[in-house]
């Protein structure tokens, strides 16, 4: 009886080392290394961190790509996902097809949209061609701000809407389909039936996809190098400029805590909003 109740910790212990030596512990060095200056306690490296020149820029980027992207990447894996619901025949190809962005890497998708937006690349090719404009344009420059927010925004929807697109399709997939089938036989548009019954019980699936899909946003990194270098500043960029050009640890541990910070209040919010009730998780 009493290895029947230790069985399940057993087989969970792997897994908790695992996460211990490789997260856990990585992780307090890095909070305790944020909080340590010349051998003493405090916010030293807090305080440099605000005073940092590009701080201001590096976390209004993050959090103006994280509000754009993220709510157009749900809109539209669940325009992807409600479509294929409605797919026969190819279904398993379209699956495929639009899941090709998570086999890229970070930086391999930013220097694909380099090749495309750089002043020689596709796009100006593909506008002088058609007569639209006359000589090369810049759009990855500090002279263009908006014209880098949307290259980095665009890339970002291309890249990382399949995450949200496969959590959607899963959960769409355990729907029970009799709900639909009774408010079809009252009467209920297929508006209604997706407003009413749909989007509800996708909501587990929906506050999955959003916690996983906005952490990542803050950790992004490879994609603003790649299009904008040092004239798009990101926190995380900033916590590797610390790091690797000024050497200054504490600084870059900074950084890495308040993104910390930042997703779990993100975590928490989206807990909250999109509460799922407990017979849904069950």
């Amino acid at each position: 009886m009493r290895e029947g109740r230790l069985l399940p910790y057993l087989l969970i212990a792997p897994s908790v080392l695992f996460l211990t030596g490789l997260f856990l512990f990585p992780l307090g060095q890095t909070a305790l290394l944020a909080f340590q200056q010349g051998g003493s306690w405090g916010l030293g490296n807090f305080h440099r961190m605000a005073d940092d020149l590009n701080f201001g820029d590096a976390m209004a980027n993050t959090f103006k790509v994280v509000l754009l992207a993220v709510p157009l990447q749900l809109a539209l894996a669940l325009a992807m996902t409600m479509m294929l619901r409605q797919v026969r025949r190819g279904r398993d190809i379209l699956v495929w097809i639009w899941s090709i962005p998570l086999g890229i890497s970070d930086l391999a998708a930013g220097l694909v949209w380099l090749a495309i937006l750089t002043d020689q690349g596709w796009f100006n090719s593909a506008l002088f061609q058609l007569g639209l404009i006359s000589s090369p344009q810049a759009w990855l420059t500090y002279e263009t701000p908006l014209a880098l927010l949307a290259a980095i925004v665009i890339a970002e929807i291309w890249r990382a809407t399949a995450i949200v697109f496969v959590i959607l399709l899963a959960g769409v997939q355990l729907l029970p389909k009799e709900y639909e089938e009774a408010a079809e036989v009252f009467g209920a548009t297929a508006w209604q039936r997706f407003m009413r019954i749909t989007l509800p019980l996708l909501k587990p699936s929906i506050q999955t996809a959003l916690i996983l899909r906005t952490v990542l946003a803050f950790e992004m990194f490879a994609m603003a190098l790649a299009l904008g270098g040092r004239n798009f500043p990101v926190l995380v960029s900033e916590a590797f400029n610390w790091q690797y050009q000024s050497q200054d640890y504490g600084v870059a541990a900074a950084y890495a805590v308040l993104v910390m910070a930042i997703s779990i209040a993100a975590t928490l919010v989206y807990l909250v909003a999109l509460r799922v009730p407990a017979e849904q998780r069950a």
